[in-house]
């Protein structure tokens, strides 16, 4: 008795080189899978770009700040530097006006009451009397350097009884070039006292001249005798400009 082959062996079917079940047979449906998930990358960079924002806003807050501080460094250093200048240029003015006035060619001579003679003979070293850049000599003030002077003088007269005297009172230069001698101030008073009352003037002669090296510059009085020698009162002097 035969067998029906095909009812024991299925049939098989090729197609497109694969197997496949015989048409008849239903095939079961095919199922595709599903493809993995993908992270959602949309929120990522987001994050990212707002984590580098707050970054670069904090270097640059930082860099600020620090541009800041370099700036007001510099600023107090210029500002100091500039008052460490101008504390220099006090300073040194300071220093070149002491040494004008240390070097400056004056002279003050203050009254003398050792003397019988004129022209007025004068203290040159003791007490207020100095002499720089100048010569006391014969009684006079010699000049060193030709220049514009100021020159004074003061004489102080004072008497016990009243009399018709003139007083007078002379500043006058010599010079070994010229012959004679050229009055410069010359002060002249009548009628200083009345009575037999005792009796005080003071008399002061300044003014400015020029003056050529080599003058010497004197003092003349009417009356030695009349004359009150102290030094505040009775004085002799000039500096050059």
């Amino acid at each position: 008795m035969q067998q029906n082959l095909n009812y024991m062996y299925p049939q098989i079917f090729w197609v497109d080189g694969c197997p496949s079940a015989p048409p008849s047979a239903p095939s079961a449906p095919s199922i595709t899978p599903f493809p993995p998930s993908v992270p959602d990358r949309s929120r990522k960079p987001r994050i990212n770009r707002e984590r580098r924002s707050i970054g670069f806003l904090v270097i640059s807050l930082l860099l600020l700040l620090a541009f800041t501080g370099v700036g007001l460094s510099m600023f107090q250093i210029f500002h100091l530097e500039k008052e460490l200048a101008e504390l220099r240029e006090v300073r040194s003015a300071w220093l070149e006006q002491s040494m004008k006035n240390e070097a400056r060619t004056a002279a003050h001579l203050t009254g003398n009451p050792d003397q019988w003679d004129l022209p007025l003979a004068w203290e040159p070293i003791s007490g207020h009397a100095f002499t720089n850049g100048i010569q006391y000599r014969d009684q006079g003030l010699v000049i060193n350097e030709t220049g514009l002077y100021f020159v004074y003088s003061n004489v102080l007269f004072r008497g016990s009884v009243c009399s018709s005297q003139v007083l007078t009172h002379i500043v006058y230069k010599k010079n070994p070039a010229l012959l004679g001698s050229h009055v410069l101030m010359e002060d002249k008073s009548i009628n200083y006292c009345t009575g037999q009352k005792t009796w005080a003037r003071k008399s002061y002669l300044g003014a400015l001249f020029k003056l050529r090296k080599m003058d010497s510059l004197h003092v003349n009085v009417s009356k030695i005798s009349l004359i009150n020698f102290e030094e505040s009162k009775t004085f002799f002097g000039l500096f050059k400009l």
